[in-house]
């Protein structure tokens, strides 16, 4: 209601804050009417589970996007926030720059400048994107909205966002199955597929933190999540795993470094992400990546017998590697955040951290809900064997 009396009375906000319980999807269509033009609007969404594909269809029902459960989740989450919020400020013919999108615990916080301009919200159906994403071994092709083509020599002689001509994309990228395992693709988005990050405004946040030691209590953590930003490839969204690559082929693990060396000896660029300790974010096609990986397997045998015939292992090692990778570890792989041991990825302060359920009157966890988490832990690996956990029910028709 204040928002919308903002609106009403020509008084917009500088800077708008959303951290309701739960999702802001009620909220993001009168906040990107109520601030400023160039203001700042910060968004936190705790829905995770909508977020990062459990429900696609309430994802799409309160963000107009689905959500796919793959390996890419938490930075999927936050480019289906930021096409959420785009799509509502084009409504009102505006549109949202990102400045800082993190993916941290349990949420995901998002910091964007909101700019109006018919012209420049016309470009907005280019920035967005559907993924398709195979089920069996998690390759993942983006398919733009829209495509933005300059005029030519006009470029100089109209104004400011005119020299773009707008239309559809063609496509899909992809074929009725995966080219590497045969198998069906899940389609998810739109998403956001322009940079989560502007590089600029993060080195002066680390800027300002050098200047102001122990200002903040989580200064080494916000020092080791912003320096990983600075080092992501804004150019290209969503990453792989190191644990997805090898689980797929049911191989060995390669090294963070000798995967990332092999990806530089190729020629293509690879770096980090924040939103996952084991990510590897590259511009190298999928075919590439999984000539790297069948070199690895070769280095390291897969026992052959133990694969089914069919599966995404037996199919994608069945093919010869175009590319000959290189594992030899080079000085540029490992990244400067690393190198200077950062806190990038800290583990959980306490146990039981985490969202929890709403507050109750008395606060706390209750000695009954304790005693039960300790009691179910391990439930489905360490069952026993007397039969003292299943339920019995007493028969009518038997009866002594």
């Amino acid at each position: 209601m204040l928002m919308h009396q903002s609106r009403a009375n020509r008084e917009p906000f500088d800077v708008i804050d959303l951290d309701p319980y739960g999702s802001p999807a009620p909220f993001l269509d009168a906040a990107v009417q109520a601030v400023s033009d160039g203001g700042l609007l910060c968004v936190t969404c705790t829905d995770m589970a909508v977020l990062a594909g459990n429900s696609p269809e309430t994802c799409y029902s309160k963000y107009g996007a689905v959500s796919l459960k793959g390996k890419f989740c938490h930075e999927m989450a936050l480019r289906v926030v930021l096409h959420s919020l785009d799509l509502r400020a084009n409504c009102h013919q505006r549109r949202v720059v990102p400045l800082l999108a993190v993916s941290a615990d349990f949420y995901v916080r998002v910091f964007a400048r909101v700019l109006a301009g018919q012209a420049q919200a016309k470009a907005s159906a280019s920035k967005q994107a559907l993924v398709y994403h195979c089920v069996g071994c998690g390759s993942h092709h983006l398919q733009r909205l829209g495509k933005a083509t300059r005029h030519g020599d006009r470029c100089d002689r109209v104004p400011a966002g005119w020299p773009f001509k707008y239309g559809a994309a063609t496509g899909p990228p992809v074929g009725p199955t995966c080219e590497f395992c045969q198998q069906r693709h899940q389609l998810g988005g739109p998403v956001w597929a322009e940079p989560l990050h502007d590089v600029a405004f993060v080195r002066r946040v680390l800027a300002a933190l050098e200047r102001s030691p122990g200002r903040f209590g989580t200064e080494q953590r916000m020092r080791g999540v912003l320096s990983v930003v600075t080092e992501e490839l804004s150019d290209v969204p969503l990453y792989y795993t190191l644990d997805g690559l090898s689980s797929t082929l049911h191989c060995n693990t390669p090294s963070l470094l000798q995967l990332r060396s092999a990806l530089l000896h190729a020629g293509y660029r690879v770096s980090l992400s924040h939103a996952c300790k084991n990510a590897v974010k590259t511009d190298a096609p999928p075919a590439a990546l999984w000539d790297i990986m069948r070199c690895w397997a070769k280095l390291h045998p897969v026992k052959r017998e133990r694969l089914a015939e069919g599966s995404p292992a037996a199919r994608i090692l069945a093919v010869e590697p175009t590319l000959q990778a290189s594992f030899a570890l080079r000085d540029d792989a490992n990244p400067s955040s690393r190198k200077r041991g950062l806190k990038r990825f800290p583990e959980n302060p306490e146990a039981f951290w985490g969202p929890k359920a709403r507050a109750k009157a008395g606060g706390g966890i209750s000695p009954a809900l304790q005693e039960k988490r300790q009691r179910l832990q391990n439930k489905r690996t360490e069952r026993p064997d007397d039969g003292s956990s299943l339920k019995n029910f007493p028969c009518k028709r038997f009866k002594e």
